[in-house]
């Protein structure tokens, strides 16, 4: 009888380590545990699969769809243009970006409103001539910490929600996480704007006001008479050429720009501008007849604006370029954008390009032919950090958006399922053409739904085989000589460090009927417990790779793996000491 309680948490422990270890995509491994427990007869074949048609999984893949409509219509641009303003002091600058990104993340997917602010965020960095990692950190904590406060704003809540709907009966609301999560993100956003980035480093790549040194990569070099290159087209260039340079620019005669197209053909006397690895450019040079020239174009700001695209985009989790080199990118984009530099947890990356492979959060500064640059951009899935247009010159569909949205929030909380009312809110984004067909499902995190669908049956699996009973057993044996107000801060505890590792998804999935199992064992309020549950795993402080948002600020920051727990560490630590008292007070143990 006890043979499938220790192959159970041999396979939970075993799902948590390969997470952790990050070999394979959380989403493979949540479909990998998912056939185990049915190929081990825990959970039933027809029953495996319901997972993915589980309200949860619909409410974040409409939350998420929903916060694309949002962009479309201008909302959040109309609320952040509002709070520009207020960014003379570094006190309010910081304020007032963590406030916009926390409100958005309340009612929208927490990566999708730090992407919305991070351009906004660099531009006023530049502006006000501040390093960006004072501000990008508090700014990727800020979106994690607003989610906390509705139903909608993370997936945990959703999960937490829709868990207490199946023991109880009765779903949480969308406004019951707020007086414990919006207490804890405003105090939470104080900390950040007064204390927190006042916690980061000094001297490090996060006070430099830009993290891509384009002075060191850019060279200027001459065609000579007997170079090979003369006659040839710029698209034909041989292999050996372009693994060691790129051209992103041609001057010809009396100082005429060219863009270097692919059929322009080359001539003597061309004055290439290339982006060359300055190791090996000595021996490069002369084995391509290339003459150096001895300055430099210094950013290229001697060239027209139009003529030359040069863009700064930063490298998102699960982007397609994760994992690949410069050569993917230049195939997949026919040869029409290349790598100019690479910037690294702040730090310019001097070798060769061709011998990187792409990770999230690196900086990239991307050279292109104008009318295709953008393009490329977003079918990349990179993320431009170029300030955007503020399109506040669109208040009516903004406000429309804004109103859709409200009204549906209404019907989810009075009439239906929230998730049937935000499916409805997503058909009449569509039918009032704020949500284009072609973006309807542009921003859903398929690996996301994937894991929640994938990781359901493992929990189904985890109550079957009395799993989940004996590690509450287990819990309640350590915890025996505590009072349940340590027991529930306990929890918490565990469950944020579990987060700074793990996915908060799959945090939750895990964590949620532990809680609830505690919480019977010492007959209190599980209300409590699971609230707890709620807070910690969508408190990933202490790493880049605990949430997505984390990792999105690592390159654009100049941010080290260890900078994020010197903010991190006193930021849960005042998270524990508000919540568990805020808990208790609106959440009862007894």
């Amino acid at each position: 009888m006890e043979f499938p309680h220790y192959a159970m948490l041999g396979l939970l422990l075993l799902v948590l380590v390969l997470f952790v270890w990050g070999r394979w995509r959380y989403d493979v491994v949540a479909l990998m545990a998912m056939l185990a427990v049915v190929l081990a007869g825990w959970v039933p074949a027809e029953e495996a699969l319901a997972g993915f048609g589980h309200p949860a999984v619909i409410t974040v893949a409409a939350v998420l769809t929903i916060s694309r409509a949002l962009v479309n219509a201008g909302t959040v641009d109309l609320i952040t243009s509002r709070l520009l303003p207020l960014t003379g002091s570094v006190y309010t600058h910081i304020g007032a970006l963590c406030l916009a990104v926390g409100f958005a993340s309340a009612f929208m997917n927490n990566v999708g409103a730090l992407a919305l602010m991070l351009p906004v965020a660099l531009a006023s960095a530049r502006k006000r001539e501040r390093p960006p990692g004072l501000l990008l950190m508090p700014l990727a904590f800020a979106s994690l910490l607003g989610g906390l406060a509705t139903l909608i704003g993370t997936p945990p809540n959703i999960i937490i929600a829709t868990y207490r709907a199946d023991r109880v009966g009765e779903a949480f609301s969308m406004f019951d996480f707020t007086p414990v999560g919006g207490l804890v993100a405003l105090i939470g956003l104080v900390f950040l704007s007064v204390i927190g980035w006042r916690l980061l480093p000094r001297g490090t790549g996060a006070n430099r006001i830009s993290q891509v040194e384009i002075d060191n990569y850019i060279c200027e070099a001459r065609l000579t008479e007997d170079s090979p290159l003369v006659g040839m087209r710029i698209g034909s260039l041989p292999d050996e050429f372009t693994d060691d340079a790129l051209p992103v620019g041609l001057v010809r005669g009396k100082g005429e720009y060219l863009h270097p197209h692919g059929w322009r053909v080359l001539e003597q006397g061309d004055l290439l501008i290339l982006r060359a690895d300055p190791g090996e450019l000595r021996a490069f040079l002369d084995r391509f007849g290339l003459e150096l020239v001895a300055s430099k174009l210094s950013g290229l700001e001697n060239v027209k604006p139009g003529e030359l695209r040069l863009v700064e985009v930063s490298v998102p989790p699960r982007s397609v370029l994760e994992g690949r080199d410069s050569a993917f990118l230049r195939r997949r984009t026919g040869h029409t954008v290349g790598v100019v530099a690479l910037a690294r947890s702040g730090t310019s990356i001097h070798t060769r390009l061709r011998d990187q492979l792409f990770r999230a959060g690196d900086v990239l500064l991307l050279q292109g032919e104008p009318d295709s640059l953008d393009d490329s951009i977003a079918e990349l899935g990179l993320l431009p950090l170029a300030e955007r247009d503020i399109r506040v010159n669109r208040p009516m569909r903004a406000l429309t958006g804004l109103v859709v949205f409200a009204a549906a929030l209404a019907l989810g909380a009075t009439v239906m399922p929230i998730a049937i009312a935000l499916l409805l809110a997503v058909v009449v984004y569509v039918m009032l053409d704020l949500l284009p067909v072609r973006d309807l499902y542009r921003d859903i995190d398929w690996p996301v739904l994937v894991l929640l669908g994938g990781m359901m049956a493992v929990g189904q699996a985890l109550q079957s085989t009395g799993t989940t009973e004996v590690l509450v057993s287990g819990i309640i044996q350590v915890t025996d000589t505590l009072s349940p107000l340590w027991v529930l801060a306990l929890l918490l505890v565990v469950t944020m460090f579990l987060s700074d590792v793990v996915n908060n998804a799959a945090t939750a999935l895990v964590m949620a009927p532990i809680a609830y199992g505690v919480a019977q064992q010492l007959g209190v309020n599980p209300d409590a417990f699971l609230m707890a549950v709620a807070i910690g795993a969508s408190c990933a402080f202490l790493t880049p790779i605990g949430h997505q948002s984390n990792t999105l600020v690592m390159g654009p920051g100049g941010y080290r793996f260890g900078d994020y727990w010197r903010v991190g560490l006193p930021l849960e630590i005042l998270i524990v000491v508000v919540a568990v008292p805020a808990i208790a007070w609106f959440w009862p143990l007894s």
